[in-house]
């Protein structure tokens, strides 16, 4: 649809549905925004300031908002947007040579549309499917398993404009992949059990049984959850209508990580039901799940879970034939952006804005979701809860260690025979992981994604707890073949593609290290590089604004210490002499000119006899 097209008229009818959809809330401006552009294929100048006019909203926040996610288009992404999945483990399996295979099938470059805007083609920071890659999204639905077969079959199906309802069902097939089974994946409670338990037992019994129970969130910083429903079970709310909220943290964008992915596909039951059971321990009546834009594909089969829950007395008024207890579930899809997986920037992306984290204090258990008491927590954890409600907290700290209670979902890839999702009491070594996911080359495991721990082999022997090695679930693992500094360079670019750009050590720190590794990467670095490698790691530490910054050269960090071969055969020199080459400098100018006498190369003229300078 052109932006000539767009007359007053047409657009009142095309955003009336939409707006009146969500009360024509300006809170809801990122889910307005998204379901305008599944409506008009893209969001031009006319349709954001549209928006702005419904909601009442700066005609610059709408489009600030717009241009924050990047699934968000102002202009035409073509009638097929492919993205292909540029995590690590994709490039592993060859995710670029297919990439490059697809664009020369379909003569068009890289982040391009093409000329009769059918299609644009690109690459994305991970799509969640890293145990079944390589992969890709065309329209927002993942294809799994990519070969060069497949990948020829998709050009032609593009070139021949079929729509993707009439693709091969095989292309689009998601699995689960669940090697290893214990408490969590064992389980098959029937909807509403646990809910029904927590309400018997009552709140503040309830609250006592997490506490008992010693969870821990398992979304990595692993804050025990009792002491934060607590804090905001006894938060007061605010104004006259205040409500308190439990918001399901599913922004799983961790590079590496899937464990989410799988538990809203097979036990989407048990997540409502921990969110219920949160719901009833802290008096919320209102509950968010915040899905990440590259799991769309998710929300219709959530969608028909919730009703059915409502149509079973699980959700809504009076749940369970409780009088006193409501409980409604909302889904919220992100659009794109790897920092909202941080709750306090989660929250601001629920309130329809650009996804920068918050200032803290005020922490969210006390001014979180709409200025209300907020309970965030990841999915992992709510279905932990739910486990909790059914059997009790002391059997849940019977598991896993004294300090990590319970057991944990590893997603493991990489060079491994059976990648897929592991569950594992807290202390199991990394060692027995490796033994059981077929991984007997490793020479490096990349625990929690780029922002946690590297871990090489004489570390095999370390625990995977809290009061060891803290992970948030990805277990990424890298055989002797590898080439580390590689690896370590995919995490810079994808710390400075996913940086928010709000505060300026984290905008200009990632780009300055992602140039450093691309330096080193073409034989130019020294050890001046790696020296300003380890200066921007202490600086961005100590003065970014939130934990994206705090974390973007740990990986960095980590390969220096343990492999630095790999980077110093890149060098150059290994020495640092202050002074610039400015004949190399030339070089490129030489090459574009096609010269390369004497007069092109500086000083070497004025030291060649007869030869003018």
């Amino acid at each position: 649809m052109s932006e000539e097209s767009f007359d007053a008229e047409r657009l009142e009818e095309l955003l009336r549905p939409v707006v009146d959809r969500h009360g024509g809330d300006p809170l809801q401006l990122v889910q307005i925004l998204r379901e305008t552009q599944d409506v008009v294929g893209y969001l031009p100048t006319a349709v954001l300031t549209a928006i702005a006019t419904a909601l009442r909203l700066p005609r610059a926040q709408v489009e600030g908002v717009a241009g924050f996610y990047s699934f968000f288009h102002l202009t035409p992404p073509g009638r097929y947007r492919v993205l292909f999945s540029d995590n690590i483990t994709d490039r592993m399996l060859g995710s670029g040579e297919l990439l490059d295979r697809l664009c020369n099938k379909l003569w068009i470059e890289r982040g391009k549309v093409s000329e009769d805007g059918l299609l644009s083609v690109d690459r994305t920071s991970c799509t969640g499917m890293c145990d079944q890659g390589p992969a890709l999204l065309v329209n927002g639905q993942p294809l799994t398993h990519l070969s060069g077969e497949r990948i020829d079959r998709i050009s032609e199906l593009i070139r021949a404009q079929v729509p993707l309802a009439d693709w091969p069902a095989e292309y689009f097939r998601v699995d689960d992949n669940i090697r290893r089974r214990d408490s969590l994946l064992a389980t098959e409670w029937p909807a509403g059990e646990a809910l029904r338990a927590a309400l018997a037992r009552g709140a503040e019994a309830m609250l006592a049984e997490m506490k008992l129970s010693n969870l821990r969130g398992r979304g990595g910083a692993g804050f025990t959850t009792a002491v934060k429903w607590e804090s905001a079970r006894r938060a007061p709310c605010h104004g006259e209508e205040g409500l308190r909220y439990v918001v399901c943290n599913a922004d799983e964008g961790e590079p590496g990580t899937f464990k989410d992915r799988v538990l809203l596909s097979s036990y989407a039951d048990l997540v409502f039901d921990g969110m219920s059971v949160a719901g009833f321990s802290i008096g919320a009546s209102k509950g968010l799940l915040y899905l990440r834009g590259e799991y769309a594909y998710l929300l219709p089969a959530l969608r028909e879970k919730l009703e059915r829950r409502r149509r079973s007395g699980l959700l809504g008024r009076a749940l369970c034939g409780q009088v006193a207890f409501d409980f409604e579930i909302d889904i919220h899809l992100g659009a794109g952006a790897y920092v909202c997986g941080e709750e306090t920037a989660l929250l601001e992306s629920l309130e329809g804005r650009r996804g920068i984290p918050r200032i803290r204090p005020p922490f969210p258990v006390t001014a979180g979701y709409r200025g209300q008491p907020t309970v965030v927590n990841n999915v992992e954890t709510l279905c932990k809860a739910a486990l909790i409600a059914i059997r009790g907290g002391a059997w849940f700290a019977g598991l896993g260690t004294k300090q990590s209670t319970g057991s944990k979902l590893l997603s493991i890839s990489g060079d491994v025979e059976r990648p897929g999702i592991y569950e594992y009491p807290f202390g199991v070594s990394v060692e027995q992981v490796l033994q059981d996911c077929g991984a007997g080359n490793a020479q490096a495991v990349q625990v929690s994604g780029p922002s946690g721990v590297c871990l090489a082999t004489h570390e095999f022997s370390r625990r995977i707890a809290f009061e060891d090695v803290p992970t948030a679930g990805a277990f990424m693992v890298f055989g002797t073949h590898r080439d580390m500094f590689e690896v370590a360079r995919n995490f810079a670019h994808f710390f400075k593609h996913e940086s928010c750009g709000f505060c300026t050590p984290c905008r200009v720190g990632t780009s300055l290290v992602a140039n450093c590794m691309d330096k080193i990467a073409k034989g130019l670095g020294t050890q001046y590089e790696i020296n300003q490698i380890f200066k921007i790691h202490r600086l961005l530490h100590a003065a970014s604004h939130c934990g994206l910054g705090q974390a973007a050269c740990n990986p960095l960090f980590d390969t220096l210490q343990k492999f630095r071969p790999a980077y110093e055969r890149r060098l150059c020199s290994l020495d640092f002499e202050p002074a610039f080459d400015l004949d190399q400098a030339l070089a490129a100018a030489r090459q574009m000119t096609g010269r390369n006498d004497p007069g092109a190369h500086f000083g070497l003229a004025a030291r060649l006899p007869g030869v003018a300078s």
